[in-house]
């Protein structure tokens, strides 16, 4: 710890969670004394003032310009006191049902540029209608893309199956544990499997033995 910490060090995340509780702290006790609102969920649920990941945070609040302009005195308190400070030009400002001006205002306050629905945070589509195929693109893309690097011809039975399960499975879990996928996804994101799976890819197919869907249940069992 005399000599510094190099970037990429294992021990910066843990020692940035610490700094940055200071930060949860502060809006806790702003909240407790009225001086910062923020969005109270339905059926008597808690108060949400912002959500964390890493060094990535999502304020929430209340619309009104005092509030906002609180939650920047305090941004520039835990900045003097944590010298971690907050890029205002990478930051935007959304507003739900905000007159444009207001959010003009604000955004000329803050030095902030103006968000707008939709928009893709941590990989997820924020404000979009999932119930919508278009949406969905890019997780087949992404499928097709991860495909692209493998040769399905190359790799053994056990191989394939093992990519299938642990790997392709993992890139729609992330989605699927916040939105329900359409009927139509599934069965695209599905046959993109079992091509991989039979060793075929776009521009030409194998022959399948016994069908995909027994052969999971066989290894399962």
């Amino acid at each position: 710890m005399e000599h510094g910490i190099r970037q990429g060090d294992p021990l910066s995340p843990f020692l940035f969670i610490i700094a940055a509780e200071g930060l949860n702290i502060a809006l806790e006790m702003a909240k407790q004394s009225g001086a910062f609102f923020g969005i109270q969920l339905p059926r008597q649920g808690p108060s949400i003032s912002h959500l964390q990941y890493a060094d990535d945070v999502i304020f929430l609040g209340s619309w009104s310009i005092e509030n906002a302009k609180n939650l920047i005195r305090i941004l520039i308190c835990f900045e003097l006191s944590s010298g971690l400070k907050v890029n205002m030009s990478k930051s935007k400002i959304f507003g739900i049902g905000v007159p444009n001006c207001e959010l003009e205002l604000l955004a000329c306050y803050s030095n902030c540029s103006i968000g707008s629905f939709t928009f893709i945070y941590l990989g997820l589509s924020v404000g979009a209608s999932m119930a919508k195929v278009t949406y969905w693109n890019p997780i087949i893309e992404k499928f097709q893309a991860r495909l692209s690097k493998w040769k399905a011809s190359n790799l053994s039975f056990g191989g394939r199956l093992t990519l299938c399960k642990a790997v392709l499975s993992s890139l729609s879990t992330f989605y699927f544990s916040m939105y329900k996928a359409p009927v139509k996804v599934i069965k695209t994101l599905e046959k993109i499997r079992m091509r991989f799976f039979r060793g075929g890819d776009e521009t030409s197919k194998k022959m399948a033995w016994i069908y995909y869907s027994m052969n999971i249940i066989i290894q399962n069992n």
